[in-house]
């Protein structure tokens, strides 16, 4: 059957998700496919810098054909940290404009200022829950063309409307 209009402006962002465990990843890749977003998850940044074309030896992929739409990573890995790839991606010319959301299970205030004035969209302390997914989705908005933008704000609304109480087939507001 079709998808529904929320489904398919949704369903065209794919999410590269970093972390190193297993468990946590397969949290992240639950949430946001049950969100219908395609997801993309690998273990370390060395693999994601790869996937993205930004390792010294991937100088050669053609970075026009990777379609990522925003990267969600865990901070403290072992090797290079979620801040490093945040660091490559918003020095890279070709991929400085997809949002980088860097997530950790230490909400250290001074460390969380470090991620947003380095280009992060968002921090996310983790265990990651729906709420956080849903939190996105004003990431998403910003980069969708306007036809797309119009369908998911008119969908979120009516999402929004039926979860409210009803009395009486009354809306209480």
């Amino acid at each position: 059957m079709g998808q529904s209009n929320r489904e398919a402006s949704v369903s065209e962002f794919h999410v590269l998700a970093v972390d190193d465990s297993p468990v946590d990843r397969k949290i992240i890749e639950r949430l946001l496919g049950n969100s219908s977003y395609k997801v993309t998850s690998v273990d370390c940044v060395r693999k994601a810098l790869e996937f993205l074309g930004l390792e010294d030896d991937c100088q050669g992929l053609n970075v026009d054909k990777i379609k990522v739409n925003m990267i969600v990573t865990d901070y403290n890995m072992p090797g290079l940290t979620g801040y490093d790839l945040l660091r490559r991606v918003k020095e890279s010319s070709t991929l400085n404009d997809i949002p980088v959301v860097i997530m950790s299970s230490e909400n250290v205030e001074s460390r969380t200022r470090r991620y947003l004035s380095g280009g992060a969209e968002e921090f996310i302390l983790k265990p990651v829950r729906l709420s956080d997914v849903e939190r996105l989705r004003s990431h998403i908005l910003k980069r969708q063309p306007s036809s797309n933008k119009r369908k998911f704000m008119s969908d979120s609304i009516l999402v929004q409307a039926e979860r409210r109480p009803r009395l009486s087939g009354l809306t209480v507001a």
